[in-house]
């Protein structure tokens, strides 16, 4: 688990925003000190040294988080799919796929 920031304010688009001294993954899940889930990284902006964090809030009332301290809790991130193997024999020799010829009409 590791620290995430303090909630400076709720936004009208419905994410919290928050100052971070690092960038955190996408889709992070968000938690805060007692473990709940708040919500999940959707946006990371600002500048490259102090990002802002936006979070969509899973939580009923988030104006409640405002100068609350979030974590990002990497133990509970789902696991991804990872890279999707190639299928065989969709492409020829590895180049782009052509599209059939429409047919004639009439």
């Amino acid at each position: 688990m590791r620290r995430l920031g303090k909630v400076s304010h709720y936004a009208k688009q419905g994410f919290l925003i928050l100052r971070t001294d690092w960038v955190p993954s996408l889709n992070d899940p968000v938690v805060d000190k007692n473990l709940t889930v708040v919500g999940f990284v959707k946006d990371v902006f600002g500048p490259v040294k102090r990002p802002y964090v936006a979070v969509k809030p899973r939580v009923r009332d988030p104006e409640n988080y405002v100068g609350a301290l979030l974590y990002v809790d990497s133990s509970r991130k789902k696991p991804g799919k990872g890279k999707r193997k190639p299928v065989k024999g969709r492409h020829s020799k590895g180049g782009k796929a052509r599209r059939p010829a429409p047919r004639k009409r009439g």
